[in-house]
């Protein structure tokens, strides 16, 4: 019987059932990728986090959904270095996103991400499915994952939004409809993934990787406050650095326990 550390942590979370839960699991040693996916699976969580030792201060970082591996996850990227963090930063290996970075900064931590850049575009179809046909819609792809940023014209609507999860199910991509903020953020969003089994994440620190520079040109300035209104919540800070989107927000522990495989 093989024992594995088990972490769930809520990333972008004031206080615990808040933010985004991720399970964050340190491996000496890649498992199968199809034994990673049963684990993911098993967790039910939007984002399984798996990282193996790569240098002092640094590990090769996986992420898998409940169905399957993704070229990037935020939430589950700063889970990870509220676990693994022991000075300063935390440097993660990763297969298709390069090199990200975690830093603690006073009770915070930030979250060093690529930019996601969308340009104007139309899809009626993806409109029609979010119950936004007259919305603004914009689209960048990352390899084989895209990134559609649907602009709404007050958080109202944004709350509002009520997906068809099922005609969703059958477009590949991340759904961020956003509008002008309010409750004293500057900005707010609601992030919708069904295809890659997760209907609306909680909060999404990819999705934000796209916000930063959408945002920055609309607003005028590098940094701003932002809320991602699902039903648990959770703010991130945001700034943009070039071509680098800085992400901050605090982390819980909510449990630790092993896995008995």
């Amino acid at each position: 019987m093989t024992e594995l550390r088990f972490v769930q942590v809520d990333a972008f979370a004031d206080a615990p059932f808040t933010g985004n839960p991720a399970a964050v699991m340190p491996l000496d040693e890649w498992l199968p990728d199809a034994t990673l996916q049963a684990i993911a699976m098993e967790n039910n969580l939007s984002e399984t986090a798996f990282t193996v030792p790569a240098g002092e201060g640094e590990y090769e970082l996986r992420w898998f959904t409940p169905t399957t591996e993704v070229a990037l996850c935020g939430h589950a990227t700063l889970a990870s270095g509220h676990v693994l963090i022991e000075g300063g930063e935390v440097r993660f290996r990763t297969r298709k996103a390069g090199m990200l970075k975690v830093r603690r900064e006073g009770e915070a931590l930030t979250l060093d991400l690529p930019v996601t850049l969308v340009k104007p575009t139309e899809d009626a179809a993806l409109l029609r499915a979010l119950g936004t046909p007259d919305a603004q819609l914009f689209l960048s792809w990352r390899g084989a994952e895209a990134t559609a940023i649907i602009l709404l014209d007050d958080a109202g609507a944004v709350r509002a939004c009520a997906p068809d999860m099922r005609a969703l199910r059958g477009i590949e991509l991340m759904a961020i409809v956003t509008a002008p903020g309010d409750g004293g953020y500057d900005v707010v969003s609601r992030v919708f993934v069904p295809a890659w089994g997760v209907d609306e994440d909680p909060v999404t620190g990819s999705a934000h990787a796209a916000l930063a520079p959408f945002w920055a040109e609309r607003l005028g300035r590098d940094s701003f406050t932002a809320f991602q209104a699902s039903s648990r919540g959770g703010r991130v800070e945001c700034r943009l650095a070039g071509d680098r989107a800085i992400l901050g927000g605090r982390c819980v522990t909510v449990i630790e326990g092993r896995y008995r495989l």
